[in-house]
């Protein structure tokens, strides 16, 4: 078993809402206004992952009955908020503001 370090991304794997199951890592959580809300990215699996273009997706804890779920932030303005959030937090001083706010529910495995 290989030994995990403060380099080691945390992973988890979500599941769209047409059954494809996806690796994610996790770049930032935060509670904010008393919601949990993720910055993710797209785990990269190829040799080649220094040079992939990788969006952040912000998404949110939200309950569907007992079950948690992360679902895409749809309202702009708690978006805008979030987004600002995270990215004051990493420090990026260029970024692409122009993403696209899917209607996509993951569940958590």
């Amino acid at each position: 078993m290989s030994e995990m370090n403060e380099f080691t991304p945390e992973l988890i794997e979500l599941i769209d809402d047409k059954g494809n199951k996806r690796n994610f890592e996790i770049l930032d959580c935060a509670e904010i206004d008393g919601e949990q809300y993720y910055a993710i990215i797209p785990a990269i699996e190829d040799e080649n992952f220094l040079n992939a273009d990788c969006d952040i997706i912000i998404v949110k804890s939200v309950f569907e009955g007992d079950e948690e779920v992360l679902a895409t932030v749809d309202d702009e303005a708690e978006y805008e908020k979030v987004w600002y959030f995270f990215f004051s937090r990493m420090d990026i001083d260029d970024f692409d503001d122009d993403d696209i706010f899917d209607d996509v529910v993951y569940e958590v495995e």
